[in-house]
């Protein structure tokens, strides 16, 4: 599987983790009181995070991603429902590499 297979996968699971956490865990440690939620999401969210951060650096490599795309695909991991757009622009630029070859 190449490199940016690999960041592909672990930002959209990244993308969803950070959904869950805002929209599930969160409304249920603050309206319904129970903060283990965050906890446990919090910390999966949280191993998620450095395995993006890895997995950006070695698909820049592979991948050849200038350092503006990186910034921005590290930006738009921070933003709700980012990562997806994130995943859909390398689509776009998967399939245009795809057509060249």
């Amino acid at each position: 599987m190449s490199e940016l297979k690999k960041f592909r996968l672990i930002n959209k699971i990244e993308g969803i983790s950070f959904i869950i956490l805002l929209f599930v865990a969160m409304p249920l440690k603050y309206s319904f009181g129970y903060p283990m939620a965050t906890k446990i999401v919090g910390m999966l969210h949280g191993l998620l995070v450095f395995a993006f951060l890895y997995q950006i650096f070695e698909a820049k490599k592979e991948a050849g991603f200038t350092w503006k795309e990186t910034g921005l695909y590290t930006l738009l991991s921070l933003v709700p429902f980012g990562s997806f757009y994130t995943d859909r622009e390398l689509a776009k630029k998967t399939a245009e590499e795809s057509k060249a070859v």
